[in-house]
């Protein structure tokens, strides 16, 4: 048990959630309904989504290793490394899932031929090191690379297909209708994921502020203060329930998705008014614990959001 949270299984389910229900849920009906077969294998595609998950895994562990003095301060009793993991075994465990998951990363850019990606699978360990050693103590720095990996999530899988595609059908696959479709759905919800984890981060910020303060971090609250730190996830949060109504009343492919108005307002809209409400209100390191998992849910609706886009083109 100690393990799983450690690796943090349940964001492990989110992450592998978004990219099988983009590939099988949104990206899939897009080629069939231009009559195109994937070309990325499912293999490839587990492949794919093991490296992704071994990847974030590996980040986790690193940054509870890094982060034992500020854990035991903010939050004592779910400290894990050093108390219920080995800190040896935790740097072993990174090292483990880093290495397999960069190795993986290559085998994947390999047969894709999207060599431009062996760079971005040596990046993204090193900027999760970077993240825990040095980003996460700067103002902003750290939230954003955070959710700028985030982003990236989703953007592999249709990346990744479509240069798979482009061995078999030659260049003008890219500049196709069907391309163009998936990679403006992928970028949609790629921002609702880099917006929503960036609200997040912040939040945590302010939760951890006791501990940060502590090791001289210089976060966005200890920076400018815990009410305007509030102001800005509250604005962060209400932007993007405007944006995504504004788009929902603007694109037609949108507002015809089956259901989206009701799930859209149960699911999202709902959630982020609560979210809000809990912001302004919190006072204490438990309320901001409380919105913190609040906005996890926000992105798990909005990951499965995706099966119901995919429905528009079945």
């Amino acid at each position: 048990m100690a393990y799983l949270k450690l690796i943090r299984i349940k964001n492990l389910i989110i992450i592998t959630l978004l990219q099988i229900l983009l590939r099988y849920g949104l990206i899939i009906p897009i080629l069939e309904k231009y009559n195109i077969e994937p070309a990325l294998s499912d293999i490839n595609f587990f492949l794919l989504v093991f490296s992704t998950i071994l990847l974030a895994a590996s980040g986790y562990v690193i940054n509870d290793y890094f982060d034992l003095r500020t854990d035991r301060i903010n939050r004592p009793e779910n400290v894990i490394v050093g108390k219920l993991v080995k800190r040896r075994i935790a740097l072993l465990l990174h090292v483990l899932f880093s290495f397999t998951g960069v190795f993986i990363g290559l085998y994947i850019a390999y047969i894709t031929r999207k060599e431009n990606y062996v760079f971005m699978y040596i990046f993204i360990p090193a900027i999760l090191w970077s993240y825990s050693t040095i980003l996460k103590k700067q103002v902003l720095i750290g939230n954003l690379s955070i959710a700028f990996l985030t982003a990236i999530v989703p953007y592999l899988v249709v990346s990744l297909e479509f240069a798979a595609l482009e061995r078999v059908h030659g260049r003008e696959i890219i500049n196709s209708t069907a391309c163009s479709l998936a990679w403006f759905w992928t970028t949609g919800f790629a921002f609702f994921a880099f917006i929503t984890t960036l609200t997040r981060e912040i939040i945590k910020d302010i939760q951890d502020i006791q501990g940060d303060k502590a090791i001289g971090c210089k976060t966005l609250p200890i920076e400018i203060g815990v009410p305007y730190s509030k102001a800005i996830v509250s604005i962060l949060s209400i932007a993007s329930v405007v944006a995504i109504w504004l788009i929902f009343s603007l694109m037609n492919n949108f507002s015809s998705i089956p259901y989206a108005t009701p799930f859209l307002l149960i699911f999202i809209t709902l959630p982020y008014t609560y979210l809000v409400y809990t912001i302004v209100t919190a006072t204490t390191p438990a309320h901001f614990g409380k919105a913190s998992a609040i906005s996890k849910w926000i992105m798990l609706f909005g990951v499965l959001f995706i099966a119901m886009a995919g429905y528009n083109f079945r």
